[in-house]
């Protein structure tokens, strides 16, 4: 929510501080900062919970009242409920009361359409809103100011009937399009909620997203329209997302406003409008269903145990928080607030003000009391012990295998638990190239193989391996189950067929049956099993973390590293493994290190009527005592070419080119 300190002051008789410090002021006590832009522009991360409330200055304001104790003046929400003249030259209906909680419609006669005055266009500028004309810029002020969404419709562009306009509320029908003020034209999915022009039954906006351009204000229009209404949250949000279309109204109908704001946004814009574009107010048409008549939702105000309001004693709140407030304290937090409250006998009956829609459960006014006072102010203590130590064993079976693991060079991964197929799909999925919960972690550990070849940070000899497992939870449709997987590569020399089935039979003989199923997935690569919880818990039951083994961590070189290409012609049928551990075998000679060796070539020809094969490989040197130079690393490559070149194959000699 961008906010304008300017903006913001006219809430407040005094100076407020400079932006900065209101924003720190937000920071601690309510909502994180997005940024501070100048000293006016105040971009403040409203959580959903409070967007009822807070996405709109007025909102914004009554946080920095109670956070710096500061009164409040103007407060448009705390006048009396707006009683507005009706009217007959309106009619509105709402087809689905369930969808449209309250509708209210104003006729205005004679407005003059034109620029915004100067205050008002620089307002909206400074929260970066474009300015459109005087009428639509009021709509968009209210809704700035107070977060009541409004819109203006051209009332020479709907149809008069019998002298009257007649506004409906109603589901879209199939294939029905509208064009939006933008110039957009939507197909509508089934169920979008219409403003529709019921003497026609052509649609004029998407209720609580976007008006239609069927009825727009342009500077020919004398008489308006204006609605302030209540739409259903979550209707709008799935409007919203189905369509792509996301706008300020949307924003804040999708987190459920309340009924009783409608007339106040009403009350403020007719008064707007009047200031800045002129007209007469002929009257208002106020359709309430579902609440009191006066726009106050039924129920609304009781609490769980039926009583009016939210209650919570003091002996309950300075448990929670662990603090030692006195009903004075208490109270002064309700006060700074806003709300209504009566309290006897250390307890408090709460009536939060009719915004304020989170304030449901004793729970929410502790929390009220703690961040306004401040939780830097509660002494830290230690949390008491546990009477009786936690079962720790399956955890501890499982730290027990990665030990194991982890002592024969293997390294832990830890993958992602979405995948591209699995037995369970996910209704809602965040990536839509991954829709599904893993059934297994064979699929993640073959891609983490394929990337660590090309980043494997060092060649340690010519059994330069790559060894990798993650234990994780799997999703089956019949329950969840814990996995282990295993992953292998061999980078220099032959790949074994048989190293992951032997670390599986030596893990399931030295660590009691470990294993619940045999390898769903079992090749020379990657091998999976299920684990037992039984088996884990009894590993694990006689756990001792272990010492770190010698030489399983090594560290980097601070100095930079040196690069060389060497390519060799070598006879048919001769490996890469032939070519790379001889040259690793020179290289081990020196006093710094082969870090790493990759072919980045492979060719064959036919040369003087034989097949010849050409591989060239990358050498990466470093050291952890100085950068090396031509001079070291000069003789080194003579002695390589000198080796590769004395190598002979069936009668063949290899050559370096």
């Amino acid at each position: 929510m961008k906010t304008s300190r300017a903006w913001l002051q006219k809430y407040f008789e005094n100076p407020l501080p400079s932006a900065d410090e209101i924003a720190d002021a937000i920071t601690f006590h309510a909502f994180e900062i997005e940024e501070v832009v100048g000293d006016d522009l105040i971009d403040v991360n409203v959580l959903p919970d409070r967007a009822a409330d807070c996405l709109c200055h007025r909102g914004i304001a009554r946080e920095i009242s109670a956070v710096l104790n500061v009164p409040i003046q103007n407060d448009s929400l705390r006048a009396e409920t707006p009683v507005f003249r009706p009217t007959s030259t309106l009619a509105v209906s709402i087809e689905d009361e369930s969808k449209c909680l309250r509708y209210i419609g104003a006729v205005v006669r004679g407005v003059e359409v034109g620029p915004s005055p100067a205050w008002l266009k620089e307002a909206l500028e400074s929260v970066g809103q474009r300015s459109i004309n005087n009428v639509v810029d009021a709509t968009n002020y209210v809704m700035l100011d107070i977060g009541q969404p409004l819109h203006a419709f051209d009332a020479d562009r709907l149809v008069e009937k019998d002298g009257a306009y007649s506004i409906r509320v109603r589901d879209s029908r199939p294939e029905e399009k509208i064009t939006t003020l933008t110039g957009d034209e939507f197909t509508l999915p089934a169920g979008t909620l219409l403003i529709t022009d019921a003497n026609s039954d052509a649609p004029v906006g998407i209720a609580g997203v976007k008006g239609g351009i069927a009825a727009q204000i342009t500077t020919a229009t004398t008489d308006i329209v204006i609605e302030s209404a209540t739409f259903d949250a979550s209707l709008v949000r799935k409007t919203s997302q189905k369509l792509k279309l996301w706008t300020d109204a949307s924003q804040r109908y999708q987190n459920s406003l309340t009924p009783e704001l409608a007339a106040y946004g009403m009350k403020e814009v007719l008064e707007l409008i009047q200031k800045v574009a002129g007209g007469e107010v002929e009257g208002v048409v106020d359709v309430c269903p579902n609440t009191d008549g006066a726009g106050t939702s039924v129920g609304r105000r009781e609490s769980q145990n039926g009583s009016a309001g939210v209650s919570v004693a003091l002996g309950k709140i300075n448990s929670v928080l662990g603090s030692s407030y006195s009903v004075s304290d208490v109270e002064d937090v309700f006060n700074r607030l806003g709300f209504e409250y009566t309290s006897a006998n250390e307890a408090f009956e709460v009536v939060p003000p009719f915004e304020r829609r989170d304030i449901t459960i004793p729970e929410n006014l502790i929390e009220e009391v703690g961040r306004i006072l401040g939780y830097e102010h509660i002494a830290p203590v230690l949390l008491p012990k546990l009477a009786t130590a936690p079962d720790q064993n399956r955890y501890n079976g499982i730290e027990r295998i990665k030990d194991f693991l982890i002592d024969r060079g293997f390294t832990e991964l830890s993958t992602q638990t979405f995948a591209t197929a699995g037995e369970i799909g996910l209704a809602n999925p965040l990536d839509q190239t991954k829709p599904a919960l893993r059934a297994g972690l064979a699929e993640n550990m073959q891609n983490a193989l394929t990337r660590a070849v090309s980043v494997a940070p060092r060649v340690l000899g010519p059994a330069s391996e790559i060894k990798l497992f993650e234990i994780g939870t799997v999703f089956k449709k019949d329950a969840e189950y814990l996995s282990l997987v295993l992953g292998y590569k061999q980078l220099v020399g032959k790949q074994s067929a048989t190293l992951l089935a032997e670390v599986i039979s030596q893990l399931e003989a030295e660590m009691i049956g470990v294993a619940a199923e045999r390898p769903a997935v079992a090749s020379a690569e990657v091998t999976e099993i299920l684990l037992a919880d039984s088996n884990l818990a009894q590993l694990g039951a006689s756990y001792a973390p272990g010492k770190i083994r010698a030489g399983a961590y090594k560290s980097f070189s601070i100095y930079p590293f040196a690069l060389r290409d060497i390519a060799v012609w070598t006879p048919e049928r001769t490996e890469q493994d032939e070519v790379s551990n001889i040259i690793i075998g020179i290289a081990e000679q020196e006093d710094f290190e082969l870090a790493r060796i990759d072919l980045f070539d492979r060719f064959s020809k036919v040369i003087d009527g034989k097949e010849r094969i050409s591989y060239a490989f990358r050498l990466v040197f470093e050291s952890f005592e100085r950068t090396l130079s031509d001079e070291d690393l000069n003789p080194l490559m003579d002695k390589i070419t000198s080796a590769l070149n004395a190598t002979v194959t069936n009668g063949e000699q290899w050559e370096v080119r």
